[in-house]
């Protein structure tokens, strides 16, 4: 016991920004926030295909009650404030509806301009029998000004050819990318050899993801750190307006930022606050970035002390 208390004081202070999950409506909470909060609004949204948590209606009544939510996300938005919005697809009798698509129009309406498409592609999911099978999700990026966070040193990737230089002009001699790597695309791969190549292949969250919960429908932590890496600086708030099991607030924890979710089923919220504590002691398993695609193993790595903090 005489160990066990400077360790607990001193975890306290490894995660000391805010992880709040309300228990509640989006639309009913998000009336009660004050305009301009969070320099980062990151979620994925219900796609209306019946999942557990949802009433799947027509995507005319589902867009509708999705262009209410998003008005207020608008407003709660700070004017360097970003919002991701991470969908796939709406499937009615065969038939395709790409989310993002009919997203796009709606946050166009209301001022915000895109910065980038991003796929993200995963090698797993259901197998269709009378068209090809799904891999991707869509990210859309949007900022509501032109002077918005971007942090684009966070999330560098390394240079194909770190050694390269310039071969005439004024600079011949000279290396020719940034030393501190090369502008990832808005397609990543995160299987293969992490950020360095050009796709967004995160692994989805399966049964054998050491991330996995009962959630059917759960974006890993590794998706969002990126996007908070670049799109945020520490300290920032951040909100997940349906945050699930929480992935937001730990990708936020994790990196020094704060954050707000909001989820209405009180199972979901019971777990992020519990994968939220399990962080905050050091034992949260989370896929290790910049590792390939593996089978979990009882020796998974787990979320750790940073190595910065060894030293207090």
């Amino acid at each position: 016991m005489q160990v066990k208390e400077p360790i607990n004081e001193f975890i306290e202070h490894l995660y000391p920004n805010t992880g709040e999950i309300i228990l509640g409506d989006t639309l009913n909470q998000l009336v009660k926030i004050e305009d301009e909060k969070f320099d980062l609004i990151i979620t994925s949204p219900p796609y209306n295909i019946g999942k557990e948590y949802e009433i799947k209606t027509s995507i005319e009544k589902y867009l509708k009650l999705q262009e209410e939510v998003i008005k207020e996300l608008v407003r709660v938005t700070s004017k360097k404030g970003s919002i991701c919005w991470q969908v796939g697809n709406y499937v009615e009798k065969g038939e395709i509806f790409p989310l993002d698509i009919f997203y796009y129009q709606i946050f166009k309406n209301l001022g915000l301009k895109l910065r980038n498409r991003i796929v993200w592609h995963f090698g797993h999911g259901l197998h269709a029998r009378n068209r090809f099978s799904g891999r991707y999700e869509t990210i859309l990026w949007f900022t509501k000004s032109d002077d918005y966070i971007f942090n684009l040193d966070d999330v560098r990737v390394p240079s194909k050819y770190p050694g390269k230089r310039h071969f005439k002009g004024e600079k011949k001699g000279q290396i020719s990318g940034n030393p501190n790597g090369k502008n990832p695309s808005d397609i990543w791969d995160i299987v293969v050899k992490d950020w360095e190549s050009g796709l967004w292949n995160i692994p989805n969250v399966k049964s054998n993801h050491p991330e996995k919960t009962t959630h059917p429908a759960q974006f890993p932590v590794e998706l969002v750190e990126r996007c908070v890496l670049a799109l945020t600086n520490k300290n920032s708030w951040i909100l997940d307006p349906y945050s699930g099991v929480g992935t937001t607030a730990i990708a936020a924890l994790k990196n020094y930022r704060n954050s707000i979710g909001i989820e209405k089923e009180k199972n979901y919220v019971e777990l992020a606050r519990e994968r939220i504590e399990k962080l905050k002691q050091g034992n949260l398993k989370l896929r290790p970035i910049n590792k390939p695609i593996h089978q979990p193993k009882p020796n998974d790595k787990i979320a750790r002390i940073p190595e910065e903090w060894t030293n207090l």
